[in-house]
This record gives structure tokens, sequence and C-alpha cells, in this order.
């Protein structure tokens, strides 16, 4: 039985005047998984948090350069790598595919020593029952299923900002969720088990996905250690059967670990921070563009949705994944850094004739009108870390050319800063809307924006007091949601659903469906 969440009034925990500066954080909604979660489950779930916890060497499965392509990656302790994965048909006859290793960071393990391991398998067939094993250190895991679905009518999950650990701070049972390391990391425990939940509910109702994407922020610690946060990720009971194309995120950006836990497909050498880089695959009709916006050259952004193109013209869709949301309508970054690269990446997503672009970040619902640019000259922006190294400065933007440094929380009494905020702003109004109200457009000029809601509920934030002219629909219930893409070679239509403290699924916005009635 589902215990009921405790209902807490709508204010802002991190809004701080500080001589007329505010600085948005997030608000005390959240997801409390004791209280949300099956009670028998929860407490299961917390018996076994020590162990989980500790071991960093949960199998994660990504997808391959095509649809016929499956990706793993894992950890196996010491230094000499164990990169043999065993797949087919038969979980009695499996036959041994062979892969690449390297050595993982051991100031991100405590010290400890693992390899990462990395398999591609290939050959798949449409709507076909595999089995796999891994092998960790000689001892060979026990068979999980993998289950490919149509390569022509594509059923895509896309979730934002599972940000295991994020629910720091917030209250549970008599005291607050810490975001220590290991196993006293509580709020990873709390926000592992709702992504868990997250899945689960998702694929029951929609049990033929063919993989997931995720808009980035998978854990929360920003440039520290945090393999417990991806311990908790990584064991939803789904990912053993689901690929995840994920995303690096403004927290996954600053250390390498992301890229010992994802193996991506085609990694390029452009858009790189310390997590990696820009990638890019194909699934029957999409071709699937996943860019790291947490690197602000943007000349190399467009160099790999060039590349990707010219290697795959004629595909139906062209689908680009970023973290940023450069048009969303959450209160804590769509009119700061959310669209810092607003102004540079609308004409090349006009360029190459980009479809629709999946977004995080904002811990909001939205979805955009059909946007194209203004055909304008515009300034370009960046952010740049602070002076630790260990983090972005989010108060900050800097113009590119010029250098300027812009506050986004100017103090009411600093002229200069509240004039420079309001070019900035008026610079990135840089858009046309194409269409209105509609939710069903054929053969559209412009692009679709979406921007999903945290998945596993662990921060949320307000929505802008005002909605954007560029925005068609919004929503903020405080509640775990996801979007389900149906992808054809001339429909793509999205569904979008959030799950009540009860457990069941509602809609939060209307079908959305672009037709296309011929190719390219």
């Amino acid at each position: 039985m589902m215990k009921k969440k405790r209902v807490i009034s709508c204010i802002l925990a991190g809004a701080l005047a500080l001589g007329g500066q505010q600085a948005w954080a997030a608000t005390v909604h959240y997801n409390d998984s004791s209280l949300t979660g099956n009670a028998d489950e929860w407490n299961q779930w917390t018996a076994g948090w020590e162990n989980l916890a500790n071991d960093y060497t949960q199998v994660s499965l990504t997808p391959g350069a095509a649809a016929s392509q499956l990706n793993f990656a894992w950890y196996s302790e010491g230094t000499t790598g164990t990169p043999v994965v065993y797949f087919g048909t038969d979980p009695s006859d499996l036959r041994e595919v062979n892969g690449t290793s390297g050595s993982v960071d051991p100031s991100l393990t405590n010290g400890r020593t693992y390899s990462y391991n990395y398999v591609t398998v290939t050959g798949l067939e449409e709507n076909t029952t595999y089995y796999y094993s891994v092998n960790k250190n000689g001892v060979i895991t026990q068979p999980e299923t993998y289950k490919t679905g149509s390569f022509e009518n594509v059923n895509i999950l896309y979730v934002g900002d599972p940000q295991v650990g994020a629910s720091k701070g917030q209250p549970q049972g008599e005291g607050k969720l810490s975001a220590d390391s290991g196993a006293a990391n509580t709020a990873a425990r709390n926000d592992g088990f709702a992504w868990d939940r997250t899945l689960d509910t998702a694929l029951e109702q929609n049990p033929d996905i063919n993989f997931i994407i995720s808009a980035g922020d998978q854990v929360n610690k920003t440039g520290q250690a945090k393999e417990e946060e991806y311990a908790a990720y990584l064991s939803a009971s789904v990912l053993k059967n689901v690929p995840v194309a994920t995303t690096i995120g403004n927290h996954d950006s600053l250390n390498p670990d992301y890229s010992y836990h994802f193996n991506n497909p085609n990694p390029t050498d452009l858009g790189k921070t310390q997590a990696g880089g820009d990638y890019y695959y194909t699934y029957g009709p999409g071709l699937f563009i996943v860019l790291n916006t947490n690197n602000y050259n943007v000349a190399e952004h467009k160099q790999t949705i060039q590349k990707a193109v010219e290697n795959f013209p004629d595909t139906a869709w062209r689908i680009v994944t970023i973290h940023q949301d450069i048009y969303g309508s959450g209160l804590d970054h769509s009119d700061t850094d959310g669209m810092i690269l607003r102004t540079q990446l609308t004409p090349i997503f006009d360029e190459f004739d980009v479809d629709v672009v999946l977004q995080g970040h904002d811990h909001t619902y939205s979805r955009s009108k059909l946007l194209y640019g203004d055909g304008q000259t515009h300034d370009s922006y960046e952010f740049r870390l602070n002076e630790a190294g260990d983090d972005y400065d989010w108060d900050n933007a800097y113009n590119t050319v010029s250098g300027q440094k812009i506050p986004l929380y100017p103090l009411t009494d600093d002229a200069a800063g509240q004039n420079a905020l309001q070019v900035f702003t008026e610079d990135n109004r840089c858009y046309t809307i194409e269409t209105g109200d509609e939710t069903t457009v054929t053969n559209p000029k412009g692009t679709l924006y979406m921007t999903a809601n945290s998945a596993s509920g662990s921060k949320y934030y307000e929505l802008t007091s005002t909605q954007q002219d560029y925005i068609a629909n919004r929503s903020q219930n405080w509640l775990p949601s996801y979007s389900v893409i149906n992808m054809t070679s001339n429909t793509f239509k999205i569904d979008t659903y959030q799950i009540t403290d009860q457990g069941s699924t509602e809609k939060i916005d209307q079908t959305f469906t672009i037709h296309k009635t011929a190719g390219r």
C-alpha cells in the first residue's frame, strides 16, 4: 500500500535576498521515498543500501552506433580489466565477445583500484530476445535478458535529471537527508529508490520501450567522488534490460567517472569536458546527436552535428539531446544560464534541419512552440569555472567576443550590471515562432524543444512567473515525470506523464505529433 506524501506549502527554500540579489535554489518539494514507496520495498532497499553503496561494479547498457548494436560498461576490481560479455539467444550457449579496458582514477573510488570495461555486441536483429552475462574478475554473472523491439516503429522513454543525491538537506523521518560519502549518502539512498520506482512505473505502462534517453545530471555531486550515487543510479532494475543514452549534465561534467560508466557510441573529441564529449548514433528512422553543452565551444558542437548528418544524411528524424534548456520555463535556469547558448545553437539547429531538441536542467516540464532563428546577428556567451575550478560560476555569463562579465543576479544599485543583464536578455530574443497552440503539425519549418522535469523527484524548481511566448505548455506539480516518444518514418509523437504519490500515472499534456509527408 502506498503511503500519502506530506503536503508541503509552495515556497522557495533557496530564494535568498542579499542586498537585492536573488539566488534561486531548489524548492522544499521533493519525492520522499519513505512515504511514496511501498513500505516493504523501501525497508528492503534501506537494509541493502550499505552493500549497494559500496558496490561500484553495476553494469551499464547504452545504445550502440546503430539499432543492431548494444554497448556495455562496468567496473572490475584491480588493475587488470575483464572486458568480456557472453551474449546470445540461448542462455545455456552464449558466445564470447571481447572489448577493451582502462584504469579508473582511484581518487574517485576511495583509493580502491578498479578498471573499467567496454564491450560492443553487434549483429542484433529486431524483435528478438537475447541473454547476456559479463565477466567480473573471473566471475561470470547470471544471465540477464535483453529484448530488441521494432527497428521501424521505435518507442523511447525520455527522462530528465534523475540527479541521484540532490535531495540532500531535505527532511526524512526525524532527520535530514545527507550527501556524505558512501552509505552515509542517504540522499542518494532516497533518490535511487525513487529513480527505480519511476522506471518500473514507466516500463509497466510501456513494456515495448526500445531504449531510454536521459537529458543529463544522472548524479548530483559536482567535481567530487560520487560512486555511491552512480551505484544507486545504475542499480535500477529496468537498466539491466533497457539501454540508456545519457547526456553529460553540469553535475556529471567535471570528473571522468561518467566516461568510465557509459560506453557511448561514436564518441568524438569535440565538446569535451572531463566527463567526455559529443557523440551520436542511429536507431531506425532517427539520427540522435548528443552534445556536451557544458563545453561552450559551439563551433565544435557544429562539427559534431555536421559529421553525424554527413554520415547519415537520409534519416527521417534528426534529434538532438542537450542538458541545458535553451528554451525552457523554469525559474532557476530558463531565463539565465539555461539560455546561455541560445544565440549560437538556434541557427545551427536551423542549418542542419534539426526536428526535435530534448533538454533537461530546469526541473520543470515544458513544451515549446515550433521555433527557428530570426536571421539577425547576435553576440555569443559562455560560462566559466569558478576560481576553485570545482564548479561553474553560475552567477555570471561572459560575452565570448568582448569578454564582458554579465552578472545574472545584479544588485539593485548596480546600474551597469542591470544594464548588462538587460542587453543579454534582449539579445537572447533571437527566435521566430512558427506555430501557436497546435498539437499536430505537418512538415514544420521550426524545431520542437522539450524540457523534462526530474524523473526521480530529487529536486524541483518553480516555473517562471510569466510563461514565455515561445512556450506552448508547461507544468510543475511536484511529482516525478517522464515522456514516451513513438517514432516511425513519417511520425514523431510524444506523450508526458507524472507519477502520483499513490503510484498511478496521469497525463500532463496533450499528445504532440509531427507528421512528415516527404523525405528531407
